[in-house]
Parts: structure tokens; sequence; C-alpha cells
């Protein structure tokens, strides 16, 4: 199972919120709950910082990376420990 997780740092909060924003049995349809959940809040125009994750359940280690001040994503290579773009 896959989860898709959105974080919001919103200024004043001493933690930044998280959202399981749901739980999928396949990888694409997190990335994609992800990416509609990264739209919605960028039509807010709302000060907080977001990002976005897919990762396993439960997982400490994202599948896909994705934030509020950019257009960039990312995935980790589990191998190497880096963050390739995509």
């Amino acid at each position: 199972m896959f989860e898709a997780v959105q974080f919001i740092e919103a200024p004043g909060q001493p933690e930044p919120s998280e959202t399981v924003l749901g739980q999928y049995a396949e990888e694409i349809d997190a990335v994609v709950a992800a990416r509609t959940a990264k739209m919605d809040f960028a039509n807010t125009a709302s000060k907080a910082y977001a990002w976005w994750v897919v990762r396993q359940q439960g997982a400490k280690l994202a599948h896909f990376i994705a934030d509020s001040k950019s257009d960039k994503e990312f995935v980790l290579d589990l191998t190497s420990g880096q963050l390739v773009e995509v």
C-alpha cells in the first residue's frame, strides 16, 4: 500500500501539520492524488509552505516528493540515497 501525505507549515505554527490524503494499492494513484493536492493548494494563494510525499504506508522514505515553491518533482534513489528530479 502507498499513501499520499500532505504537510503544511503555516506561519506561526511550531510544527507542520501532516495529513494522509489517501491510501492506494498502486504507487501511481498516490502520485496523482499528491499532484492534485498540490494544484489545489496552489489555487488557494496561501502563504503557508506545503509539501507532498508518496511513501509506502508508514515508511520514513519517500517515493515521490514535491513542494509548493517549485514545479520540480523528485524521487529518492534508495541505492544511493540521492534525490533525483523527474
